[in-house]
Parts: structure tokens; C-alpha cells; sequence
């Protein structure tokens, strides 16, 4: 009994650190590499000489990270505060679902980027067009995984709260919201990812900070070491603020139970009628 408990945590030990193992060996294979074959600085520097020019620049870059970080918050934020509402109308009404949802599937079409520099010479070089390039990027997946939750609802279980007296509120709360928490925590996931993007794009073309403003300094100068710690810095944000809003599941979680729950005879049964 203990030789299978030992065997079994020693699996989930390395289940757990896979994914840190494998990346320590893509680092140690990509320092071999480029020792090996001698590949220019200027082409593809080495992880270590990476880390050193992260070290060097680390106040520039702190200070970059920063401005792009309140930026993706602040475009991940109008998506969520638009998008969730637009949703939650085009679930209820005829007229949103018919008229205004098939145009938002059409506008993705539109390539974002170019957007940017529309945006750019309408409000200028400061931080406001770059959360609307980052709000109109992580807009769409708020919007269409929270109805793609709220319209998944099965039809039968609907039917027989109505006719047990329950309200459109009750049948929201209890029933529409919680089914729809997972669908939405997996938008807001997407939407994050594609805030940072969002705001990366709108500081390429036209910004005085933000790590994107600081790549294309450093490309100017020929600086790749400092080019490729910029792009370390935006995937660890990238991977920060996806895990960070996955926490959100966790708070979220009893409205999933009560959805759970509203199969239960005994939940319908606390409507009114």
C-alpha cells in the first residue's frame, strides 16, 4: 500500500512541474544551440545574455510594463463592462439577437490593426487609443462565450421553472448566470490574452511608453537582447493575468453549484407560484 502511494504521488509530482521542466529544457537546449553554432547576437541571443540585458534595463523596463499593464487593464475592463450587458440583451431580446448580433460577428472581419492608426489621429498619442485597439480585440470573446453560456440553458429545465411561478429574475440568478459562469471565466480568459495584444498593437503604431514603444526603440538601436526581454516580459504578463482572472472560477464557483442544484426538484420548489 505504501509502494502505490509513493508511486502515486511521485505522478503527480511530475504532472505538476511538467510544464516547468519542459520549459527549463527548451532554455537549456536553445543556451546549447546557440553556443554550438555560434548564431550572432544581433540574430538570436542566448537566454543568459537575455537575462543579462533584462537585468540591466530593469527600471526602463518596469516602468514600460507598467504603462501596458494599466492599459490592458483598462481595455479588458470596458470589454467586460460593455460586453457582458450587450450579451445579456441579446439573450433576452428578439431585436439585439436578430439586428445587433450578426453585425458583431461581421465586424470581426474589420482587422484591428488597422484601426490603430485611425484611432491615433483622432485621439492622439496618449493612452486612450491603445485601450480602444485592446477593448476592441478582447470585446468579441466577452461577448460571445457569455451568450453561447446564457442560450445553453436546457429548454425543458426553463419551461419548468415558469411554470412553477418563477420570475425572469429567478430564472437568471438561479439558473441562466450560474450555467454561464464557466462559458464567461473561459471569454475573460481569451479576453485578457487579447487585451495585452491589443495594447501591444496600439503602441507599435504610435506611442511614447509602453513595452511596445520600448521594442521599437530597441530594434532601432540593434539592441535584440533587449528586444527578446521585452517579449519574455509580455508573456509573463500574458500568463499572469490569464491564471489571475482564472481565479475567478474559484469565486465564482457556487453560482456553478447552483446551477448544479437547480435540476433538484426541491430548488424549483422554492419559487412562489
Amino acid at each position: 500500500m505504501s509502494d502505490i502511494r509513493s508511486t502515486t504521488k511521485l505522478a503527480n509530482l511530475i504532472d505538476r512541474f511538467a510544464a516547468l521542466a519542459a520549459l527549463l529544457g527548451l532554455v537549456i537546449l536553445w543556451e546549447f544551440v546557440v553556443d554550438v553554432a555560434r548564431i550572432p547576437v544581433y540574430v538570436l541571443p542566448a537566454p543568459s545574455v537575455i537575462w543579462d540585458a533584462a537585468i540591466k534595463h530593469w527600471q526602463p523596463l518596469a516602468l514600460h510594463s507598467w504603462v501596458t499593464l494599466l492599459e490592458t487593464f483598462a481595455g479588458f475592463g470596458l470589454s467586460v463592462v460593455i460586453g457582458l450587458p450587450l450579451a445579456f440583451l441579446i439573450v433576452y431580446s428578439r431585436f439585439f439577437d436578430r439586428a445587433i448580433y450578426p453585425l458583431l460577428v461581421a465586424s470581426q472581419a474589420v482587422p484591428k490593426v488597422a484601426l490603430a492608426p485611425i484611432l491615433l489621429v483622432a485621439l492622439g498619442y496618449g493612452i486612450m487609443p491603445k485601450i480602444i485597439v485592446g477593448f476592441l480585440i478582447a470585446f468579441f470573446p466577452v461577448v460571445v462565450n457569455t451568450v453561447t453560456g446564457l442560450a445553453s440553458v436546457d429548454r425543458d429545465t426553463l419551461n419548468l421553472l415558469r411554470s412553477m411561478g418563477a420570475s425572469k429574475v429567478d430564472v437568471f440568478t438561479k439558473v441562466r448566470f450560474p450555467h454561464a459562469v464557466p462559458s464567461m471565466i473561459a471569454g475573460f480568459k481569451v479576453a485578457i490574452a487579447l487585451a495585452v495584444v491589443g495594447a501591444v498593437v496600439g503602441e507599435f503604431v504610435g506611442s511614447r511608453t509602453g513595452l511596445g514603444y520600448y521594442m521599437l526603440l530597441a530594434t532601432g538601436n540593434f539592441d535584440t537582447p533587449l528586444v527578446f526581454a521585452c517579449v519574455v516580459v509580455l508573456t509573463l504578463m500574458g500568463i499572469v493575468l490569464f491564471y489571475g482572472v482564472g481565479l475567478l472560477e474559484i469565486v465564482l464557483a457556487r453560482f456553478n453549484r447552483t446551477a448544479r442544484l437547480a435540476s433538484d426538484v426541491g430548488t424549483f420548489g422554492s419559487f412562489g407560484t
